[in-house]
């Protein structure tokens, strides 16, 4: 599985840096070098934890997006944000670099990747938490699936849908975007979307949860939401 991780992440990183310098029209963007090796040095870490810590949980999230017993409803969402994440990338290097539509100064592309390492450090926290954080939405009753309600979940009901609120617009500002900022907001809008759904599957489908819910008043943000 080892192995397998590491090709996966590094066809991830070769399709983020076509698309990335591609869209900028040269590899002089330093900005996207350090990027690149934050959120891959980031994510192989939290996915080599993951593999000591949790390896069913792993090979879970390594397969396919589109997969049997999941909503119709969460494969065109998928598909929606797959395609949506390639064409932000590509916006933000047009915008960044190759027509400089924005200019960001340099201290705010530092706090970005702040943000993007702590958001990382939730994930991770969120996926030691819950061996059930399929990349899907699907009760998984071959795994005994059941309510998770310790840890971060014990805050919100959703809290790698939390840490992605903080991850989206991280992105955009390390690579020193205003464009990719304000598209990040569409593509929170989607997390949102999927939380919202995601809940009437689990309240229909995975026993205890409507009675967590009710102890646990948040979806996402403590005291908002």
């Amino acid at each position: 599985m080892a192995f397998r991780l590491l090709l996966t992440m590094a066809l991830e990183a070769l399709l983020f840096a076509v698309l990335l310098f591609g869209a900028a029209g040269t590899l002089c963007w330093p900005a996207a070098w350090a990027y690149l090796a934050v959120f891959f040095g980031g994510g192989t870490w939290a996915a080599l934890v993951l593999l000591r810590r949790d390896p069913a949980l792993l090979a879970e999230r390594m397969k396919s997006p589109f997969q049997s017993g999941q909503p119709f409803w969460d494969k065109i969402f998928l598909l929606s944000m797959i395609v949506g994440w390639c064409a932000w990338l590509v916006l933000i290097g047009l915008d960044a670099v190759r027509f400089r539509w924005s200019a960001m100064p340099v201290w705010l592309q530092w706090a970005g990747g702040a943000l993007l390492l702590l958001s990382f450090w939730m994930i991770a926290r969120v996926f030691l938490a819950n061996t059930f954080l399929a990349p899907v939405v699907r009760i998984q009753t071959e795994r005994a699936h059941r309510v998770i309600s310790t840890g971060p979940y014990a805050i919100v009901r959703h809290p790698l849908y939390a840490a992605a609120l903080v991850f989206l617009p991280a992105n955009a500002l390390v690579l020193g975007s205003w464009w990719g900022v304000a598209a990040s907001l569409v593509l929170a809008g989607g997390i949102v979307y999927r939380t919202v759904m995601e809940e009437r599957e689990l309240m229909r489908g995975l026993d205890g949860y409507p009675q967590y819910a009710a102890r646990v008043r948040y979806r996402l943000i403590p005291g908002v939401w």
